[in-house]
């Protein structure tokens, strides 16, 4: 555990499965600013950090969500917390919706929950973009579809599944909208039992082709702080997701793609603003927006992008240096080793998807290329002078493949 000084300035981090958070932590230990730590699981990495000042563990947001929210307030009522940070989509919905209660309190450096509900709510949020200019692929409600003739991808129509968007769903619940399903052009599917299986009526997306690409970002009142861009070399499955191997771009058309629709949200905090771009058009189509840290942290941190430390600064009322002509260094990547070796899975067992998977010996080939070049190299958790968290990382990983097995 880190010694921090007398009278130096606290800020709670969520220590999630991501190598987000312990990267956030490191980031502001190094400053001289206490990170403590909360997590449901006594073995987070996170907690294993030299930089963690204090850890907690705290009831978990899938199965007591109030009891999380209270755990929060708790803390952020403490002199010396400064302000919090949203890791995943629990803790931003949570400090979003208590707002208030937390202002009292902290700097709240996140979305109001009527900004969130746009983000979290996929139609309001393709309506959005509409207004901004941004392209979106068409959506509709699973329901209201009355022809099958394209490619369309089915996921929930919310990020999140809380009361507050779906009147079904309990209070003080916050649940899994369900995982995404892949509709072929010319079959149609059993729309009453998709909908059970995900407790609402989901949206149907026309399939946009393309790479993954994303704008990430710190706003303040609508004002936009920092950004870096991201292009997705590599996903935890080979049709998309996570990302687990990605490198740092700079594309204008990107990030005015980015900054017009956050401008039009008049956002607040912490976005990953994802997109695709057109092989032909190279038009960037927007798939959705991630409202808190994003998981590929490391990679702007590598890049010269320290976003903890803009976070922190922006929420305590300090000035932001960042240099306008060279804000980050480009083409710097980073890899997640856990997603790597589910990237290559996915390959093996092809899982659907609208797009054929790569040969096994062309994925091996890429990853050994990709460790090769020295400016993509990085790994995420990895750290010469804090090696616990990957160690703790690398034995949580072990054991949940043990207790699967037996």
């Amino acid at each position: 555990m880190s010694t921090y000084g007398p009278g130096a300035e606290s800020i709670v981090v969520p220590a999630i499965s991501a190598p987000s958070s312990v990267s956030f932590v490191r980031s502001l230990g190094r400053q001289g600013i206490r990170p403590i730590t909360v997590s449901e699981r006594k073995t987070a990495s996170g907690f294993a950090s030299r930089y963690s000042a204090e850890s907690h563990v705290v009831p978990s947001p899938a199965t007591d969500l109030q009891g999380y929210e209270d755990a929060l307030l708790s803390l952020a009522e403490r002199s010396d917390v400064r302000t919090l940070v949203p890791m995943r989509e629990a803790d931003v919905f949570v400090l979003a919706r208590r707002r208030e209660e937390f202002a009292e309190h902290v700097s709240t450096l996140w979305p109001t929950l009527e900004q969130l509900r746009t983000v979290h709510d996929r139609c309001r949020l393709v309506e959005a973009a509409a207004d901004a200019g941004v392209a979106a692929p068409e959506t509709e409600l699973l329901s209201e579809i009355d022809d099958w003739d394209k490619d369309r991808i089915v996921k929930g129509r919310y990020s999140v599944l809380t009361h507050e968007y779906e009147p079904s769903v309990p209070p003080r619940k916050l649940l899994d909208p369900g995982s995404t399903t892949y509709l072929h052009a010319g079959t149609e599917p059993d729309v009453g039992a998709i909908r059970g299986e995900m407790r609402h009526d989901p949206i149907a997306q026309e399939f946009a082709g393309g790479e993954e690409y994303a704008l990430w970002a710190l706003y303040d009142e609508g004002e936009p702080v920092a950004t870096c861009q991201k292009h997705q070399l590599r996903g935890w499955s080979y049709a998309g997701g996570t990302s687990v191997y990605r490198r740092t771009v700079r594309i204008p058309e990107l990030e005015q793609a980015g900054r017009a629709l956050l401008d039009e949200l008049d956002w607040h905090g912490f976005a990953s603003v994802q997109f695709r771009r057109d092989p032909e058009t190279e038009e960037f189509t927007l798939m959705e927006i991630n409202p808190r840290v994003w998981v590929s942290l490391p990679c702007a941190l590598r890049a010269g992008a320290d976003f903890p430390l803009y976070y922190w600064q922006t929420a305590t009322g300090q000035p932001v240096d960042i240099d306008p002509e060279n804000p980050y260094e480009v083409d710097v990547a980073t890899h997640l080793l856990r997603g790597e070796a589910a990237h290559l899975t996915s390959v093996l067992s092809k899982k659907d998807s609208f797009s054929d998977p790569p040969t096994l010996a062309a994925t091996a080939a890429g990853m050994a290329k990709s460790m090769y070049d020295p400016k993509h190299r990085g790994i995420d958790y990895l750290s010469a002078d804090d090696p616990l968290p990957f160690v703790r990382g690398a034995l949580n990983v072990s054991l949940g493949q043990m207790k699967k097995a037996l």
